[in-house]
């Protein structure tokens, strides 16, 4: 939670970016003149965000990124990324440093009602879990008794820690670590047998280990948080495309196109996929796009689907479970919007 201090802070930094908003071009127009997008994402977590030594970026949030360039400059190649701290990542969005904040930022009260920021949807959903020692036995939260947890000092989740395990009379003590590797190094060095983060970096960070079977992330979690895609407000046609971006991905995925198969569907007579497709009425007039701009993120991205499994699923060393994050009509909440 944001203190006096953070908000006072906050609220001096908006009236900046709204004194200099009306000398400032849209978004879009922007990024076109540009001719590349600026994205904000993580310093660096496995899923997410990583670059390799020769300054090749992927990953989930990066993959969404890449579907906005796709999208707006027909080259899903075309995108910068700038690695951004947790708690430097919302200024550099609000200061226009980027286009768009693509880092595993959850959405929540404070940051839409204190920030003058649009969450554009739900691109993960995650939650607080915890990765414990195997030593521990444990093979839910229930199981444990008298534990030290490392957690990342700052980061909003101690009092969901507090909280929960308050309630659920399980004694502990939270040892804080200012970064995810202090908190791994923490974890093997015994100064606490149980980490807690988002689950989805939990994956990442068990990978880390020096011996990755000694730990177990559990399949509990005891909060709620939504990742997604974040822009500026004052700008509805880039929150109208960044939105639709992420949509996209989830239609195709639910009508069967990805991008091995998105030139034979170009024939198709159903609706839905001609309309996907830029083949009925005008798909991008509206935003300033081409017709085909929908078609170009599943043919140079792919669909949701295919970016979750190439970074987090069944074709990544992470090896998660879709969980809630499957479609609406398998089991899951991903779900956009009619294409209509």
């Amino acid at each position: 939670m944001m203190n006096k201090i953070n908000i006072c802070w906050v609220c001096l930094l908006i009236t900046v970016v709204f004194s200099t908003g009306s000398a400032r071009a849209m978004v879009k127009d922007e990024v076109v003149k540009r001719g590349f997008l600026q994205c904000g994402v993580s310093t660096g977590i496995t899923g997410f965000s990583t670059v390799d030594e020769k300054g090749n970026w992927s990953g989930f949030d990066v993959d969404i990124c890449r579907g906005v360039a796709a999208a707006t400059l027909g080259n899903a190649g075309e995108v910068k990324f700038m690695p951004l701290a947790e708690n430097e990542s919302f200024t550099a969005l609000l200061s226009g440093e980027v286009d768009i904040l693509s880092r595993n930022a959850t959405w929540t009260f404070n940051r839409d009602s204190a920030l003058a920021v649009h969450f554009t949807g739900i691109s993960y959903y995650d939650g607080q879990g915890l990765l414990v020692a195997g030593a521990l036995d444990a093979k839910r939260i229930s199981d444990l008794i008298k534990v030290k947890i490392c957690s990342l000092a700052g980061s909003g989740m101690e009092e969901n820690l507090v909280d929960y395990f308050t309630r659920n009379r399980i004694e502990f003590k939270e040892v804080p670590f200012e970064t995810p590797d202090l908190a791994v190094k923490g974890f093997e060095e015994g100064k606490c047998d149980v980490i807690t983060m988002l689950q989805s970096m939990l994956y990442g960070l068990r990978l880390d280990l020096t011996d990755p079977e000694s730990a177990t992330v559990l399949p509990d979690v005891i909060s709620k948080e939504p990742l997604g895609p974040v822009v500026r407000q004052g700008d509805d046609t880039w929150f109208d495309i960044v939105k639709w971006t992420l949509y996209a991905m989830v239609t195709a995925e639910e009508l069967g196109i990805n991008s091995a198969n998105v030139e034979e569907m170009k024939i198709s007579d159903k609706l839905a996929v001609k309309r996907l497709l830029g083949k009925e009425r005008s798909a991008g007039k509206g935003l300033g796009l081409k017709d085909d701009w929908f078609y170009q993120i599943i043919k140079q991205v792919g669909n949701y689907g295919e970016v979750f499994e190439r970074n987090f699923g069944s074709k990544s060393l992470l090896k998660v479970d879709r969980g809630l994050n499957n479609l609406w009509n398998n089991g899951g909440l991903q779900y956009s919007p009619p294409l209509r």
